[in-house]
């Protein structure tokens, strides 16, 4: 796609707008312009009372235009107001050509209820929030509602936040086969499986020395979270060693949550569940993104839907007190009739967590090799799955309690966590919402450090410390010093230890 731009521009900003409207799209200085080729001309203008954009949009002989004005306001820095201006003549062009209106407006970053949180924060009214959000961000008003539900249950979660709190995560990044819509560092070849020996044996190293971190700073660890990739492709053996190893850390006992992310139903054993029960796990995850065996074998899942429901059975019979179950909406070949199919069977079972994805089509991900041609605009049906898992689970009583975006879902819609009252995940809310920091380890994670400043008005300070991507560099890698030293650093810069 073709921009030209006039202004002081933010033109990330401006291309994630612009691949709403025309997905898997991509951007250069010199693109070739030629008959197919969509093309965007955007002036910003400063005025003595405010800011305007004239934004033009082109594709073929079709082209639209709309020119927007945004006064100054004391609640917007300049340069919240040229994106807002900018972003509403963006909008209203390519709306206007394509005759479309995207959900979610113009907000494109991860957390669509951000927006929402910040002004519940300052003490706008939840009527009032909704408003905003519809008339100022184009927000369509399900969208605005949804958002500002979840700003709230967020909120009640987080509470008031303390700088000596916070998270773990524990990376094991290898499964038994890979998904074709998966995009997540995660290993499945022979040979990289046989690395799983060595990268444990590095990895409880890790574990040692992350939490001797959070010794030595006086800090309160909230959640723990192992996650993949696939952690129950691990042996029982393997499992015992690692949760046990956590337990003589810390007192798992004293957590809010303790989640072993299960998943894949074919690795999931009653002796694996059992072990994670024994040494404290909370919460565990059963996901079978579709009860659709066509829709399960397009997207290389390797299960039946039998072994799904063998594994719930044998999470719920263990006696660990959460489950949570991921559906994907928009799979290729799923339909509503499908799909609603599977919800409904979801339902049945009653899980207490209940995580609704959109189809995600990331560029490290196989399908996308397979069908290039995969981006929607409108979704085809996944609007209306979105739609029924909202009414269906208000109806069952669970509550939407976190949501967040990603780039080139189907038809520009969200993902969504629900839960039943009080069985909402901390974790997933406190990663969310940036309210502490995350202490990780092993291949592919990445600690967050977070000064958490809600008082000053502005966004947390937070700073990334990355361990490698691959399996074979973190053996090699020897970096583990320096990051701990690096985190008691920063907090000592930020004072938020004596």
């Amino acid at each position: 796609m073709k921009l030209i731009l006039d202004g002081d521009i933010n033109i990330y900003y401006i291309q994630t707008l612009c691949m709403i409207f025309f997905p898997g799209e991509k951007f250069g200085e010199h693109e070739k312009s030629n008959p197919a080729t969509p093309e965007l001309r955007l002036k910003l203008t400063h005025r003595a009372d405010g800011m305007s954009a004239k934004a033009t949009v082109k594709l073929g002989q079709d082209r639209a235009s709309a020119t927007r004005t945004l006064a100054f306001s004391p609640h917007y820095t300049e340069e919240k107001t040229a994106k807002m201006v900018c972003g509403a003549a963006v909008i209203s062009a390519c709306g206007e050509l394509l005759g479309y209106r995207p959900s979610w407006g113009m907000l494109t970053g991860v957390r669509p209820s951000k927006v929402a949180t910040d002004l519940l924060r300052r003490g706008v009214s939840k009527t009032r929030v909704k408003r905003i959000l519809t008339s100022e961000y184009f927000v369509i008003p399900k969208k605005a509602a949804l958002a500002t539900d979840v700003a709230l249950t967020e909120q009640k979660i987080i509470g008031t936040p303390s700088a000596r709190d916070c998270s773990v995560y524990i990376s094991i990044p290898f499964c038994p086969t890979r998904c074709s819509y998966c995009s997540f560092v995660s290993y499945t070849s022979k040979k990289l499986l046989s690395l799983i020996p060595d990268y444990l044996t590095r990895l409880h190293s890790d574990v040692r020395a992350v939490f001797a971190n959070i010794r030595r700073l006086g800090l309160n660890v909230k959640t723990i979270y192992i996650g993949g990739g696939t952690p129950t492709i691990l042996s029982a053996d393997q499992l015992r060693e690692l949760l046990s190893l956590i337990a003589e850390e810390t007192d798992v006992g004293a957590l809010e949550e303790y989640t072993l992310e299960g998943g894949r139903a074919d690795t999931i054993t009653a002796e694996k569940l059992a072990v994670a029960r024994e040494y404290g796990v909370t919460r565990t995850c059963v996901n079978p993104q579709s009860l659709c065996e066509e829709v399960l074998t397009n997207i290389g899942r390797c299960h039946t839907v039998e072994e799904f429901f063998r594994a719930y059975e044998v999470a719920r019979a263990s006696g660990i007190s959460e489950i949570n179950t991921d559906l994907i909406v928009g799979l290729p070949g799923d339909t509503f009739k499908t799909f609603s199919k599977t919800f409904d069977s979801i339902l049945a079972l009653h899980p207490e967590n209940i995580t609704v994805h959109t189809f995600c089509v990331k560029k490290a991900a196989d399908i996308l090799r397979q069908d290039s041609h995969i981006y929607s605009l409108r979704g085809g049906e996944a609007g209306k799955c979105v739609d029924y898992t909202q009414l269906k689970t208000q109806q069952e009583g669970y509550k939407p309690y976190y949501m967040y975006r990603q780039k080139n879902t189907v038809g520009n819609y969200e993902n969504v966590g629900f839960a039943t009252e009080g069985h909402e995940s901390k974790y997933n809310v406190y990663m969310m919402e940036e309210v502490h920091s995350i202490f990780a380890a092993g291949a592919g994670a990445v600690t967050k450090l977070v000064d958490y400043q809600p008082e000053s008005g502005g966004n947390p300070v937070i700073e990334r410390l990355f361990y490698p991507k691959y399996p074979y560099e973190y053996l090699r890698d020897d970096s583990t010093a320096e990051k701990c030293a690096r985190v008691e650093a920063f907090y000592r810069e930020h004072g938020l230890i004596d």
